[in-house]
C-alpha cells in the first residue's frame, strides 16, 4: 500500500512503496489510509505483444461482415492525464553507514519501538520516499521494511496496497475517489509525452499500454487531481533504477476502460 512522502505525511492501512517519476502521490502524501490493523509483488511486466500474432482481417469483424470494433472510449479527457510512477526498493543497491531502525514486527502495531535492525542510510530515505522495501542481508533477509507517516515503520512479509494485498507489479494503482473510483480498471492506451515534454519511447510505451491496471489505492481528497493516476512498476532491478526509461511521469496521456 502506498506510503512514504516526498514532503508530506502519507497515510496508509497497512503501507507499502509510494514514489514517483516526478510528483508521485507518495512524493506529495497525497494517499488516503489508516494505521496497519487490517489482517490480512513484484514480477515482471507483460510481455509486449507480437504485431506478426495479430489475427487476419479473415478473423475480424471486416472479414466476417460485422462491425468493426470501435476504439475504447477514454476515461476522462482524452490526453488529459499526468501518470506518475512507484517501485519498491532493493537494500542490495543503496549504501551508506548503517542505521538501527525501531518500530512494529508485524501489521498489527502502531509506532512500535521493537528493534529492527540496521541498514543503510540511503535505503531507508528512499523507503520513506517510496514507502516500501525489501531487505537483503540479516536476520530479516527476504522480508520488507515499510514506512508511513501515520504508524512509522514495521517488518511484513509484502510490499501492500490500501486494502492490505500485496502490491501486483504492472497492475496496481492510485488515484482520486472522485475521478476512478477503488476497484476501478484501466488501460494506458496513449502516453502522450514524457516528463520533459518529449515523445514517449515506443517500446516504453508499448509496455505501459499492454498493462492492465486496476485502482486500489486512493489520493486523500484535494491531492490527486481530476486527471492524475499512480502506477505500480515493481522492484527496482539494479543502481541507479531512477534512471530508467519506466521510472517516468507520461504528461498529456489517454486512460480507457479495458
Amino acid at each position: 500500500m502506498r506510503v512514504g512522502a516526498r514532503g508530506a505525511a502519507v497515510l496508509v492501512v497497512c503501507v507499502v512503496a509510494a514514489g514517483c517519476g516526478s510528483g508521485s502521490a507518495a512524493s506529495t502524501g497525497a494517499l488516503e489510509a489508516g494505521p496497519p490493523t487490517v489482517t490480512g509483488s513484484s514480477g515482471s511486466a507483460p510481455a509486449v505483444t507480437d504485431p506478426s500474432a495479430a489475427p487476419s482481417p479473415s478473423d475480424t469483424a471486416e472479414g466476417t461482415g460485422a462491425s468493426p470494433a470501435s476504439p475504447p472510449k477514454p476515461l476522462g479527457e482524452a490526453r488529459s492525464w499526468r501518470i506518475t510512477t512507484y517501485y519498491t526498493v532493493v537494500q542490495t543497491f543503496h549504501g551508506g553507514p548503517l542505521k538501527p531502525v525501531r518500530g512494529c514486527p508485524g501489521l498489527h502495531c502502531k509506532w512500535g519501538r521493537t528493534p529492527l535492525g540496521s541498514y543503510p542510510e540511503d535505503f531507508l530515505k528512499e523507503i520513506q520516499t517510496e514507502g516500501g522495501g525489501r531487505i537483503t542481508t540479516g536476520p530479516h533477509r527476504g522480508r520488507y521494511l515499510n514506512w508511513s507517516h501515520s504508524v512509522g515503520w514495521w517488518l511484513d512479509d509484502s510490499t501492500r496496497d490500501s486494502t492490505a494485498r500485496p502490491l501486483k507489479a504492472w497492475s496496481s494503482a492510485a488515484a482520486d475517489r472522485d475521478v476512478l473510483a477503488r476497484g476501478q480498471r484501466f488501460r494506458i492506451v496513449d502516453c502522450g509525452k514524457d516528463w520533459r515534454g518529449r515523445p514517449v519511447a515506443e517500446e516504453v510505451c508499448a509496455r505501459f499500454r499492454t498493462a492492465t491496471w486496476k485502482v486500489t489505492d486512493l489520493f486523500r481528497p484535494g491531492y490527486g487531481g481530476e486527471h492524475h493516476a499512480d502506477v505500480y512498476i515493481g522492484e527496482e532491478t539494479g543502481p541507479g533504477f531512477k534512471k530508467s526509461p519506466f521510472y517516468t511521469t507520461l504528461r498529456k496521456a489517454t486512460i480507457a476502460a479495458p
